[in-house]
């Protein structure tokens, strides 16, 4: 156990020393349009020589920005009206012209609008527009007992539903924050009544929804546009400006449905260059490269646990106050939700897989601390006296006797962690780390069950796998005298 445990530094570095390729990054956020226009970039940089790779589904417009700020992408797509409303978070009207002159002023540049616009709209089914005579927005004040659903972004936004129901004197019964993809299915399953949505989704079409009238003049221009890094290679700008002009709605709506038919957004995005493209039969071609990046976030943020976690475990092992404090503040750290700690770390570490092996980290460090400390607190006192009368030095009676006789404690710890960290290594994929959560999020968004299967199987599957490989590790980690005490139990 001690001879395993003095090469995982060694483990650390060299794993750390495997990064991503240094290509200029374009973002996106979690909805199919983004992946697209994210694609349609991609492909139009590799058209000028420069090789881009796609973070796909970082989040919301806050999390990308600051991506884009810090130098963790170099584009994504976005709209006037967010970059109005939540960006630069101006109540007075802004030309396209007076947005790119505040933002130049840190940095960032904006293309002219791509040529269509992506407004926010409130959409019901036919039949419920129909039962209720609903053709405004205002027609809604007189039916309270509608059950809402909106995303939860636009729940909060500067423009979103607390202004719109302020503005139009709305108040529902039932007002539910749903993520955008489920909320389509909770509205064509009945669940609700209305939602929110993006003028050039497909499923307005799919469905045969009903767009109400914005007969208040609530909603400004959403011009989709590209902002990007004035820094940013001189083809990626080059690449974003010769987009300009060249996609109007209907183009988008229909980029936006093949999207969804062919499951796949870069096969979506070839529409706009002409291509002809071809259904994707299976996504299960991609559980390899996923494996690997869903291994790496694990295998790193496991290593670092385990290096700084078993010293905390011997330190919270002895009585007094600071012991009491390694178990308090290990604590604290599992009860703040993984969403939320994302949230928190991304501003510092930045939006990569730096800050998910950081959250994944703390999370492991619980059970291999309270693991590690259990079982030195178990070694028998007769024992310890036996060790102190040797005149063994006390590193010599932790490393030789007892890190041994806790092994059976602290493997099962680090066990426990491990299974724990291959489930949650799948949020990653919310700041674009990759990993078995990139097809979940992506399969959620597209509304493609298969899709979602090829990240959650392979992930239970490999917890699966980390359990056994644990269990078998037995015979190398823990003494043969205490597994032979064990057996005979």
């Amino acid at each position: 156990m001690a001879w395993a445990v003095s090469r995982i530094p060694l483990l650390c570095l060299l794993s750390l020393s495997f990064g991503y390729a240094q290509n200029p990054v374009v973002g996106s956020k979690k909805f199919v349009e983004s992946y697209v226009l994210a694609e349609i970039a991609k492909a139009s940089a590799k058209q000028q020589g420069l090789e881009v790779d796609h973070r796909q589904g970082i989040g919301g417009t806050i999390l990308l920005w600051q991506a884009l700020r810090q130098g963790e992408i170099a584009a994504y797509p976005d709209y006037t009206g967010t970059i109005k409303e939540e960006i630069l978070k101006s109540k007075a009207e802004m030309s396209l012209a007076q947005m790119r002159a505040e933002l130049q002023k840190i940095g960032i540049g904006v293309t002219e609008s791509l040529g269509f616009n992506d407004g926010y709209g409130l959409a019901v089914r036919k039949e419920t527009a129909e039962r209720y005579s609903l053709k405004r927005i205002s027609d809604l004040k007189a039916h309270p007992q509608l059950k809402a659903g909106f995303t939860l972004e636009w729940l909060e936004r500067q423009d979103g539903w607390r202004r719109l129901s302020e503005r139009y004197g709305l108040k529902f019964d039932s007002v539910q924050g749903l993520e955008h993809a489920i909320a389509y299915q909770a509205l064509k399953d009945g669940q609700i009544d209305l939602k929110e949505v993006y003028t050039t989704d497909a499923e307005i079409q799919e469905m045969g929804l009903v767009v109400l009238e914005d007969d208040l003049n609530y909603f400004p221009l959403y011009l989709g546009v590209f902002l990007y890094r004035l820094d940013s290679p001189e083809p990626l700008i080059k690449a974003l400006k010769s987009l300009e002009g060249t996609i109007n709605d209907a183009q988008m709506i229909n980029m936006n449905l093949e999207a969804k038919r062919l499951g796949d957004p870069a096969k979506a995005a070839a529409i706009y260059f002409g291509q002809k493209t071809k259904v994707r039969t299976s996504h299960w071609g991609d559980v390899p490269a996923r494996g690997i990046e869903h291994l790496r976030l694990t295998l790193l943020s496991m290593l670092l646990a385990i290096v700084v976690g078993l010293p905390l475990g011997v330190w919270a092992a002895k009585p007094g106050a600071f012991g009491s404090a390694i178990f308090a503040m290990t604590g604290v750290v599992q009860t703040i939700p993984s969403l939320a700690l994302l949230a928190l770390l991304a501003p510092w570490l930045g939006i990569n897989e730096r800050t998910a092996i950081a959250a994944l980290f703390l999370y492991s460090l619980l059970p291999i601390v309270r693991s590690t400390a259990a079982g030195l607190q178990s070694i028998p006192l007769p024992l310890r006296e036996s060790a102190e009368a040797l005149g063994l030095k006390p590193f010599e009676r932790l490393r030789l006797i007892y890190l041994p006789m806790a092994s059976r404690s602290i493997l099962a710890g680090v066990k426990t962690s491990a299974v724990i960290n291959v489930g949650t290594a799948t949020l990653a994929a919310l700041v674009g780390a990759g990993g078995f959560g990139q097809p979940i999020l992506i399969g959620l968004t597209l509304n493609n069950p298969e899709m979602i299967l090829t990240g959650a199987i392979p992930a239970a599957a490999l917890a699966l796998i980390v359990q056994t490989l644990f269990d078998a590790a037995d015979r190398l980690f823990i003494p043969r005298g205490l597994r032979l005490q064990a057996a005979a139990r």
